[in-house]
């Protein structure tokens, strides 16, 4: 089901965008305003809908209800509700790594490496300082 709709969903997205492109703007119909003889309906030329707007307004409705069923099938089958939460459940927490045992260069024994430490904070004082 999820499939039909979604097959539907992008038939009427590239139906939507052809009609809008095939129709022509409110610019066009400037000299049939002024009576240049190209208005044909009885409302003049900004009359009633033709079969393009007419169109273009199925397919805008059909788009709308096909996102909502989309968003629904999707927020049904993810089960998380954070943003965030879809994009980073599998990336492991970054810790600073401890402490290990080295061999030693002669392998007589073993050092200690020391831990990871962060860098050292800028003194306070910094921001008075004028540069030369």
């Amino acid at each position: 089901m999820e499939y039909f709709v979604l097959v539907v969903h992008v038939i009427a997205a590239a139906s939507l965008i052809v009609l809008v492109l095939l129709q022509h703007g409110k610019g066009a119909d400037m000299g049939a305003a002024f009576g240049s003889g190209s208005a044909g309906s009885v409302f003049g030329s900004a009359g009633s809908a033709n079969f393009l707007s007419r169109s273009t307004a199925f397919a805008a409705a059909v788009f709308f209800a096909t996102s909502l069923v989309l968003t629904y099938f999707g927020s049904r089958a993810g089960g998380s509700s954070g943003v965030m939460s879809g994009v980073m459940k599998d990336v492991p927490a970054v810790t600073a790594p401890a402490t290990k045992a080295v061999e030693g260069a002669a392998g007589s024994g073993t050092v200690t490496a020391p831990a990871v430490t962060a860098p050292p904070a800028a003194p306070a004082n910094k921001g008075t300082e004028i540069p030369k």
